[in-house]
């Protein structure tokens, strides 16, 4: 849904970008507000207002996606919907800049790889523009900001959706108002289809999140990984074959090195992946044979136990002795009834083709 989007903006025209982002935070409120109504999920509210700093972390992140959406809506407006997608494609790189530089992560040689050719990529469109894709980067850094917030944040998408725009809401309303005063809103002078369409900015911003939402619990993590890159193919082809912009072979060996990065990501991702489910495996058994050593050990100390009560009966009781001697010997294999235990350590005598375990000690 979300590679969708460049189609669903230029419906709005002539609505300016600054209006429809204004149109947006204000029936995204109204939209999410709906959806929690029906599912009843208020809990989190009053917590989070006793939270001041957790608010001020929201009223950032509302800051840095408001800025996201309204560059996202002037550039597909404007005629630069491919360069849109370059910026979402450079998301992951800059999301991995922000774990070296602020969470002091360390990659992996892969990683790194991945990075410098992103740093090439950047250079090599730049020359391809005549000038550094500041769409691109604009989208891709505010992006990477909003994220590395929003994983301090810790709610879930749709509850972080209903409290960054409620953030959003007053200051939006303010200015459509303004407009509206001014007699420069077009919410009212382009028809109800027009103010449907501005109407419907909400529900296809909260739509796409609860659906991602959903398929978060249900599909494994690599799967997720790889969706990323759904919406910002979907804008690229668009941007080629639906708004015809032009594609310079500049820009294409730019977008060839950044397509190069996130498949070396994508393998280093699901390698490690793969790596971390054996080592999984390989842990779960070692600690089933040391939870079955434990279990045997426990068995053969619960028999001494016994044996040793035995014996001190017996010491007591002569004729206790008889059955002290019958717990300190190896049973008889049942084939063999009658005739001696082979005498030495336990080993779980055979005779008649099955064998039993004996009483005197412990099987591993």
């Amino acid at each position: 849904m979300w590679g969708l989007f460049p189609l669903y903006w230029p419906l709005l025209e002539p609505t300016g970008a600054v209006e429809i982002l204004a149109h947006r935070m204000v029936w995204s409120l109204a939209a999410v507000v709906v959806i929690l109504l029906v599912l009843r999920r208020w809990s989190w509210i009053r917590p989070l207002l006793r939270q001041p700093k957790r608010l001020g972390l929201i009223g950032i992140a509302a800051t840095v996606i408001s800025i996201n959406w309204g560059v996202y809506i002037w550039g597909v407006n404007s005629g630069h919907v491919v360069e849109a997608a370059l910026g979402y494609f450079i998301n992951p790189l800059v999301s991995i800049a922000f774990g070296v530089l602020l969470l002091h992560e360390r990659l992996r040689p892969t990683q790194w790889t991945a990075v410098g050719v992103g740093v090439v990529a950047v250079a090599v469109l730049a020359v391809g523009y005549g000038k550094l894709p500041w769409i691109a980067l604009t989208l891709a850094f505010s992006f990477g900001t909003y994220s590395l917030v929003k994983k301090r944040i810790g709610l879930d998408g749709l509850e972080s959706l209903a409290a960054e725009t409620g953030m959003q809401f007053l200051p939006a309303l303010g200015f459509l108002i303004f407009l509206g005063a001014r007699g420069d809103s077009t919410f009212t002078t382009e028809g109800v289809g027009h103010a449907l369409l501005l109407v419907g900015c909400g529900f296809i911003t909260a739509l796409p999140l609860i659906c991602f939402g959903a398929s978060a619990v249900r599909l494994p993590l690599s799967t997720i990984g790889m969706m990323q890159y759904i919406a910002p193919t979907s804008q690229f082809v668009l941007g080629l074959v639906v708004f015809h912009e032009e594609m310079p072979a500049e820009r294409w060996a730019g977008f060839a090195l950044v397509w190069l990065a996130l498949a070396l990501l994508t393998w280093d991702a699901l390698r490690t992946a793969h790596r971390s489910r054996i080592d999984l495996r390989a842990a779960a058994a070692r600690a089933d044979e040391v939870a079955a050593a434990r279990a045997g050990e426990a068995v053969a100390a619960a028999h001494a136990d016994e044996v040793a009560v035995v014996a001190s009966a017996a010491a007591q009781d002569p004729a206790m002795e008889s059955v002290g001697e019958a717990l300190a010997e190896p049973a008889e294999a049942p084939g063999d009834a009658g005739s001696p235990a082979a005498a030495g350590p336990d080993t779980g005598g055979c005779g008649g083709g099955v064998g039993t375990p004996a009483l005197g000690g412990p099987t591993r």
